[in-house]
């Protein structure tokens, strides 16, 4: 592509500050900001980036149809909400419009396991249009192609194992508060574990009618399996509250989590393949105290056995820098409702994003 690539931001907020910052770093621009907060609709989005004037201003959710025909962009970036249902208009409007769209929310990573209808019709009207629509970032390297390629320099495989942690304080209300963040055992228990205290045909229908919440390693799970041709037999998920001694202040929640409540949430997500390979990936998402930090560490279990530690990674960078540093490979897949898996492994950008675009 000879001009540069253009790029709508769908959500103003935390991560937002980052990709849009990317955009432009990377050689791209920012055509348009579409955003629900009132506070934020008909700011420059310089002023949310925290530099120059762009001569860009967020436009009203309402009016978001209108001002995406009008400016034609080549993709929009989705930075809102962590479940598939929850982002469902948004991608829904850029398939409409035949605009390629890439999300952070968390499931739409690989939404195939977890809201096949939704995605289906995604995947339909995407396909039906022209355009491409995927969920991509932190997981896709951190919880994925890292997996991914120690598996390949790995002679027979048991069992992968994994655990990643995060601060939800650095994600927005809406992923706080699906992590159970302040609530009481006795709430955490009514309104968030119980629900996988059932059945796997019970599980299996409220994947079949969209009710089903999956947990970030949920999807995670299921993209390994499609990247490693494994075949899922069945799989499992609990979730169990984090607590801490002390009382903390989440800023995010503008509330004091007290002592003894829930801070968040760890959730395990149990895969069994046909092939024999077992999958078990944990995901600890709370509102940290001092003593927290992130944490992403791997095992293959096999001929040979390897462990890989990420620490104190910068989650929020490396999620928005990997969402930018996909932008063209997006572009370049087929129509439809694209995993990552099957675009390829994600690369290094250098030159500037509209020179990878075919």
């Amino acid at each position: 592509m000879e001009r540069k690539l253009r790029v709508v931001q769908f959500g103003t907020g935390k991560m937002a500050v980052y990709t849009m910052r990317y955009v432009y770093e990377k050689g791209a621009e920012i055509v348009g900001a579409i955003d629900v907060n009132p506070t934020v609709v008909g700011k420059d989005i310089g002023e949310i980036i925290g530099g120059e004037s762009k001569g860009v201003v967020v436009t009203a959710l309402e009016k978001a149809e209108e001002m995406l025909a009008q400016v034609k962009p080549d993709i929009c970036i989705v930075t809102t909400m962590s479940l598939l249902k929850d982002v469902e208009d948004a991608l829904m409007l850029c398939a409409k419009l035949g605009i390629n769209a890439i999300t952070t929310c968390e499931e739409a990573f690989f939404p195939w396991n977890s809201i096949p209808e939704v995605t289906k019709k995604i995947d339909e009207l995407a396909k039906a249009n022209n355009c491409t629509i995927t969920g991509s970032g932190y997981q896709d390297i951190y919880w994925g192609q890292l997996i991914s390629s120690i598996a390949g320099s790995t002679q027979t495989i048991k069992k992968i194992k994994g655990s990643s942690s995060y601060n939800v304080e650095d994600y927005g209300i809406a992923l706080a508060q699906a992590h159970g963040a302040g609530l009481s055992l006795a709430d955490f228990e009514k309104e968030v574990a119980s629900a996988d205290n059932i059945s796997e045909e019970a599980r299996q229908e409220l994947i079949n009618k969209g009710e089903f919440m999956p947990s970030y390693m949920w999807n995670v799970n299921g993209w390994l399996c499609s990247k490693l041709g494994l075949t899922v037999e069945s799989q499992t998920q609990k979730c169990v509250p984090q607590t801490y001694q002390e009382d903390i202040f989440s800023s995010t929640l503008n509330m004091t989590v007290k002592a003894g409540d829930a801070t968040g949430m760890s959730a395990v997500v149990t895969t069994k393949t046909k092939e024999g390979i077992i999958i078990e990936s944990e995901c600890i998402g709370k509102v940290y105290s001092k003593e927290d930090y992130d944490k992403n560490e791997w095992t293959v279990e096999g001929e040979p056995n390897t462990t890989i530690v990420v620490a104190r990674p910068a989650t929020v960078e490396l999620t928005c820098a990997t969402i930018v540093n996909r932008l063209p490979d997006v572009m370049n897949a087929p129509a439809g409702y694209i995993t990552t898996e099957k675009m390829g492994d994600l690369q290094f950008k250098i030159k500037p994003l509209n020179e990878y675009v075919r």
